[in-house]
């Protein structure tokens, strides 16, 4: 029995030293993706925000209005470009905040939430009541 467990010490003695390189390396990828994470999480939202600040700007009106009243008729009419660069800049606003924070994921889903705001902007316009 004490041959069995002399062999095993043995073998351990020799993986040991590599098992502990690999927890190394495994540790340090670990950390990179961490400190990493914002830029990693803002990635999409950024691309995601201009494709549709573009897709905006050529689809709405020169006049949009905003806040659609029960009448049919809109509260406020502002320019195409208030339209589009309002949204996105709300959306640079809060990835800020996660930049800046040290909670990353309450502004990153609020990011994603004014994703939103061009739609509604376009729906609104498109389709009043």
């Amino acid at each position: 029995m004490s041959t069995v467990i002399q062999k095993w010490k043995e073998i351990w003695g020799k993986i040991s030293p590599v098992l502990n390189k690999i927890e190394e390396v495994i540790g340090v990828i670990c950390r990179c993706i961490f400190r990493l994470r914002k830029l990693a999480m803002a990635i999409p939202v950024v691309y995601l925000a201009i494709q549709i600040a573009n897709a905006n700007m050529e689809r709405l009106p020169e006049a949009v209005g905003l806040n659609l009243q029960s009448s049919g008729e809109f509260a406020l009419m502002v320019t195409r470009d208030y339209a589009v660069y309002g949204p996105l800049g709300i959306t640079a606003f809060c990835l800020m905040l996660m930049f800046f924070s040290r909670k990353t994921i309450f502004p990153w889903v609020i990011s994603i939430f004014t994703l939103a705001l061009p739609y509604l902007i376009y729906l609104t316009n498109i389709y009043p009541a």
